[in-house]
């Protein structure tokens, strides 16, 4: 790990000491409470049971005061609590429910002790009794939207990447871009960490990933300053799957699926828990061949001088991931914890193409012809390694967190390209062309962050915190052909980002306010090796947050949040390279982008405390978009990433859950949004572009039975305009079905997506000039089944999650 300098070690120590002044004052102005309550659970045999349910009532009303549980040694405990009479209420399944003694809290006893607490076991009642109950697929909370994915039927068998695309206001283009509310620049992180890979890494890997390996995905539109502030239009956290049971216990699962072509993945799940230690892993194995198909018609101007291509193609891709996850947390005590965690993917992917495209003067004449079979083979391997401590300061709630990281990243592509140019007769024009190239891509992260939680007293709390990165990108690009002969393009990016930031919230009887501010200085320097040019740039950005939310009533509430957001270009964006499909379509990297700027203003209601509704306005300044342009002295189309000079968005967005019937539930999603781009010179056209556009979906889920379910869920996406791209509606309509059998130890789900085979991507041009129409489909309609069986302990208890310091580096890299 590099060295810190010593000017940003002079601002760390004065940061830490003006803290701990500012903590040492406000502790004097606000109190703690005048006392705490704590205890220990156990059973008729005197062990001691973890996570009991603890519930804290005051007499004489029985007011629910607080709830808490247990921790592995059996202890519970209650900070700050008010003067005055009290009595517990202890609650697990398969125990009976334990009401202590009143006791009373006041100057003399500031600190109760209420030791062997004792339940007893009710299994054989239990043995009588039936009990349904399922998370709702969709959970709103304070500022996040929480999509479960784990009991769902629908999204069985189905990618990472599919699965996001049936998220409320989320769409996936045909580039794979994931947009929330319309807008790109989306920060994926996985259990609350930055993955820092390129835009394209990240793709492939939750295209890789299994629906069977997530557990919920959260969808935070407004993040405070406690989350990166990377992310135009906010964060999507994937959390996946970890056994939270005691003692030994996992699950298998098997899936296999059909659509055009067959394919297939495994998994397995371990857990064991004891009174010290966690030990738990995974490791999930995916085998798919999937089918694409491509047509583009457009016209090429130069001068007066019109040359029309109608361009044909498809594409069999097949993928082979392995994706391995492990670690261990210690319990050192009652207070402190240490864990060690290890991630890590190993994808290989073939892809082999076919495109024929036809050259004429006129519409309809064919001159020319250009035959193209691509091949290319790709690998990627990621090892990532976190160490974490987490440390319970004192009784009062006072927390202290640190994470230390490391990943490193590898990815190579093999490329291969035939290309036959013939005369309509089908004689050669010229002769066969061969290409190859290799693009070895190295990138090396390091990360060390550390986050302070202080309750100040009962109703404000600050939290602060600090974290260093430091990546290293090594990019080659080698390649080999008959007429240019051998040469290579190597590009190495290095980049330092130091960050700081501090969240004070205050809650009153119906008023809830928190302020935030994030400081982060960027150091980055872009060497582009063979052509000798070096872009350095340093920076120090702020990134204010403020919240406010009013409880109006107890049905109603309304807030406000603000927000300043940074995206950084990724990596394969900054890559100068270029990347054919065939002589006239190609991908080309822009080693001169700039960070864009986002200021996110968001007004939401909450109506009989389920129905919301919020408003956006964000405005972007050097707004990074992927565009299409024509390249007119080579006749070719090519897409490359450019900043323009604003981009705004409006956005609606209101959610409506519904029962239906205690039988049929369901929950709808409606967006509607409107973006505008301008650019006054893109490659000598001016840019103004902007469409009004909706998206909405709706999930519903039945319970047939207590062991059978089902699910149906539908979207449609209207027409869009997106920078220079032009999308017409997408639809389409899923469904699926669950079934539990050996007391819910074995699971079966069937789902059927794009039931009717309607999800293609069609666009053409909004760039003033250009005429192309674009068709792409890939293979939606696929019918999945996937098995599951669950051994050992497996009532649900929840698991201690760890959010990493390197989820926003690791998603600007590709997997």
């Amino acid at each position: 790990m590099r060295i810190i300098k010593p000017k940003f070690m002079k601002t760390l120590y004065a940061f830490f000491l003006m803290l701990f002044a500012t903590t040492t004052i406000l502790r004097a102005q606000f109190p703690l409470a005048t006392g705490n309550i704590s205890g220990t659970i156990t059973d008729e045999n005197k062990k001691n049971l973890d996570y009991v349910t603890v519930a804290l009532f005051h007499l004489p009303d029985s007011t629910l005061i607080k709830t808490a549980l247990t921790d592995p040694q059996g202890r519970f405990q209650f900070n700050q609590i008010k003067a005055g009479a009290y009595y517990l209420k202890a609650n697990m399944m398969g125990y009976s429910v334990l009401t202590s003694k009143a006791f009373v809290l006041d100057s003399k006893n500031q600190n109760i002790n209420l030791n062997d607490l004792q339940i007893t076991s009710t299994s054989k009642v239990l043995k009588e009794v039936s009990v349904v109950a399922t998370k709702p697929l969709l959970e709103r909370k304070l500022d996040k939207l929480v999509m479960n994915v784990e009991g769902s039927s629908v999204m069985t068998g189905s990618s990472a990447l599919e699965v996001l695309q049936k998220a409320p206001g989320v769409s996936v283009d045909q580039n794979d871009q994931i947009s929330m509310q319309g807008k790109q620049g989306v920060m994926i992180q996985i259990d609350g960490k930055q993955t820092y890979m390129s835009s394209a890494d990240v793709t492939s890997m939750l295209r890789n990933m299994q629906s069977s390996q997530i557990e919920s995905i959260e969808l935070i539109t407004n993040p405070s300053s406690k989350y990166e502030a990377a992310g135009n239009s906010g964060i999507i956290n994937i959390k996946t799957k970890k056994q939270r049971n005691a003692g030994t216990n996992g699950s298998i699962v098997l899936g296999a699926a059909q659509g055009r072509y067959f394919r297939g993945n495994t998994g397995i799940n371990l857990n064991h828990r004891t009174e010290h230690f966690n030990v738990y892993g995974n490791y999930n194995y995916g085998a798919v061949k999937r089918f694409q198909e491509t047509s583009i018609d457009r016209i090429s101007a130069l001068g007066s001088t019109n040359t029309y291509f109608n361009q044909t193609g498809n594409s069999i891709t097949r993928n082979y991931n392995n994706n391995l996850k492990a670690g261990i947390d210690v319990f050192l005590n009652k207070n402190n914890t240490l864990g060690f965690m290890f991630n890590g993917y190993l994808n290989n992917e073939k892809q082999a193409f076919e495109n024929q495209t036809f050259i004429g003067s006129a519409a309809g004449k064919v001159d020319s012809a250009l035959f193209s079979n691509n091949d290319f083979k790709n690998k990627y391997q990621n090892l990532s390694y976190n160490l974490n401590y987490k440390a319970a300061l004192d009784t009062a709630g006072q927390e202290l967190t640190a994470d230390l990281d490391y990943s490193k990243y590898y990815g190579n592509q093999d490329a291969s390209y035939v290309n036959k140019h013939l005369y309509p007769d089908g004689s050669p024009l010229r002769p066969i062309s061969y290409m190859n190239n290799q693009s070895p891509s190295h990138i090396d992260i390091r990360a060390l962050k550390a986050d302070y939680s202080l309750p100040l007293n009962k109703s404000m709390k600050l939290e602060t915190g600090i974290k260093g990165s430091w990546v290293k990108t090594d990019n080659n690009f080698i390649f080999q052909d008959e007429f240019n002969g051998a040469g290579s393009n190597r590009f190495i990016y290095k980049e330092d980002i130091y960050a700081g930031y501090f969240n004070l919230s205050k809650e009153y009887k119906n008023t809830n306010i928190q302020i935030g501010l994030r400081a982060e200085q960027t150091s980055s320097l872009g060497n582009s090796v063979n052509k000798d040019k070096i872009n350095k740039r340093n920076y120090l950005n702020l990134f204010p947050t403020i919240f406010v939310n009013q409880k109006l009533s107890e049905q109603h509430s309304v807030g406000f949040s603000y927000g300043r957001r940074i995206d950084r270009p990724s990596y394969d964006a900054l890559n100068p390279f270029i990347f054919y499909l065939d002589q006239y379509t190609y991908n080309q990297g822009n080693e001169f982008l700039k960070p864009q700027y986002t200021d996110n203003f968001e007004i939401n209601y909450t109506f009989l405390q389920k129905y919301t509704l919020t408003l956006n306005y964000s405005y972007v300044h050097d707004a990074i978009i992927e565009v299409l342009l024509p390249d007119n002295v080579k006749k070719a189309l090519y897409q490359t990433s450019v900043n323009v000079d604003k981009n705004t968005s409006y956005s609606a967005n209101l959610n409506v859950p519904v029962a239906i019937t205690k039988w049929w539930q369901t929950n709808n999603n409606l967006n509607v949004f409107h973006l505008n781009f301008q650019q006054a010179d893109l490659s000598g056209q001016d840019l103004n572009t902007g469409k009004t556009s909706f998206q909405f979906k709706s999930q519903h889920s039945f319970i047939i039975r207590k062991d059978l379910s089902a699910e149906l869920s539908g979207s449609y996406e209207s027409p869009l305009v997106y920078g220079t791209l032009s999308l017409k509606a997408r639809y389409g309509i899923d469904m699926g079905f669950s079934k539990s059998f050996m007391d819910k130890k074995m699971n079966v789900k069937l789902a059927l997506s794009d039931v009717f085979n309607t999800q293609v991507t069609k666009l053409s041009s909004a760039y003033p000039g250009l005429k192309y129409n674009l068709n792409q489909k890939n293979e939606s309609q696929v019918g999945r089944i996937t098995l599951t069986y669950r051994f050992g302990k497996n009532e649900i208890k929840p698991a201690r999650k760890r959010a990493t310091g390197v989820e926003e580096e690791t998603g600007r890299m590709k997997n």
